[in-house]
């Protein structure tokens, strides 16, 4: 399965939707309770990973007996987030994308984290992309095609100090050589006018954010 898209289902709100999209090439990869939610619709995972604290020991027998594989780690002494496994198996067996689905939630600090967690993807030139009802964010250090995938906004934002020569085709307002800086707003809530535009930088790391309230 080396070079195809993993998905991560994390243990956050996921809307069954989206197992729909999954391919019959996927790796899918259960993040402790995104283990369960797999599961618990009909899906095998092919790892289901974590310290399963989540968990009740019931639920933690039926991961185990409809998964491929188990990967238990120790709740106290384990140094990485259970997405973080996730991510780092999904490194190792070379995926050449990675979709984290389930990773946005109430809790700000795990939320910047798994955002901040798809540098980590780039610097192993891994396509990575946070995916949930309301959001799907991306990374980039060139350039990305943006697919009018249903949401209302694109909004770009600086993940490093500056980002420059920023050029934007297809949409409502365009750019052309401009310069973000963290802490600015200019890039929030823009629109695609077609199904399809383009960002181009030259310089920085550059999310971009599609969304809808």
């Amino acid at each position: 399965m080396e070079g195809n898209r993993v998905l991560i289902f994390a243990g956050g709100n996921i809307d069954p939707k989206f197992l729909k999209d999954i391919r019959q090439d996927d790796m899918i990869i259960g993040a402790d309770r995104g283990a369960l939610f797999l599961v618990e619709h009909g899906i095998s995972p092919d790892i289901s990973v974590g310290d399963f604290d989540s968990v009740s020991p019931q639920e933690l027998d039926h991961i185990k007996n409809n998964s491929k594989e188990i990967i238990a780690c120790d709740a106290v002494n384990k140094d990485l987030t259970d997405t973080e496994l996730a991510f780092d198996l999904a490194i190792e067996r070379h995926a050449a994308d990675i979709v984290m689905i389930g990773v946005l939630g109430s809790r700000l600090d795990h939320t910047l984290s798994n955002i901040q967690m798809m540098l980590r993807g780039m610097q192993h030139q891994i396509n990575s992309a946070i995916w949930d009802t309301n959001n799907y964010v991306t990374l980039t250090g060139t350039s990305c095609e943006v697919e009018d995938r249903g949401y209302t906004y694109v909004s770009l934002l600086p993940l490093t100090p500056e980002v420059t020569g920023i050029h934007l085709e297809g949409f409502m307002y365009p750019l052309e050589n401009a310069t973000l800086k963290m802490g600015q707003s200019l890039a929030i809530s823009n629109r695609l006018t077609d199904r399809k535009g383009t960002v181009r930088i030259e310089s920085g790391l550059l999310l971009i954010i599609q969304s809808k309230d």
